[in-house]
């Protein structure tokens, strides 16, 4: 007996909109578990050359949480501009307080395909700094997951 593998096609996939909460969730877990729903890791007709995953909306950016004792002084997210001295720095700290969505954005962003794939992936990632968002005409639905 024969068994078929089955490849998804752009056409053929559905997607749905999943909005998470992310008060007090680690943010590696946070990022690891938003990643695979953006790639569609957990379909059964997950293609590694198609964009195959749902929309994910993330609000209380603000309020996620970092496990280490020290990282919020240690941890460190770099930005170079290109030019001479044009290296900017920032804490992890710093980030909560002024910059939480693209904190959110850049941890997500590591763990995604590098390339014009993993680009259009990340264009399906929405987040916000409070409970509120403008996709309620998506009808999103609420993930809960074990933490």
């Amino acid at each position: 007996m024969q068994r078929q593998t089955t490849i998804a096609k752009p056409a053929e996939i559905t997607r749905k909109w999943y909005v998470i909460d992310a008060k007090d969730v680690p943010l590696g877990r946070l990022a690891s578990f938003v990643a695979i729903k953006l790639m569609g890791k957990d379909k059964p007709t997950w293609t590694p050359n198609v964009d195959c995953g749902d929309y994910v909306i993330i609000i209380n950016a603000e309020k996620v949480s970092l496990s280490g004792a020290n990282k919020k002084t240690n941890k460190k997210y770099y930005n170079v501009s290109g030019y001479n001295g044009g290296l900017r720095t920032r804490t992890a700290g710093e980030m909560v307080e002024k910059f939480p969505e693209e904190m959110v954005e850049r941890s997500v962003w590591g763990m995604l395909p590098k390339g014009p794939l993993g680009r259009k992936i990340a264009k399906k990632l929405f987040v916000y700094k409070g409970e509120n968002h403008n996709h309620e005409a998506q009808k999103p639905e609420v993930l809960e997951w074990k933490r």
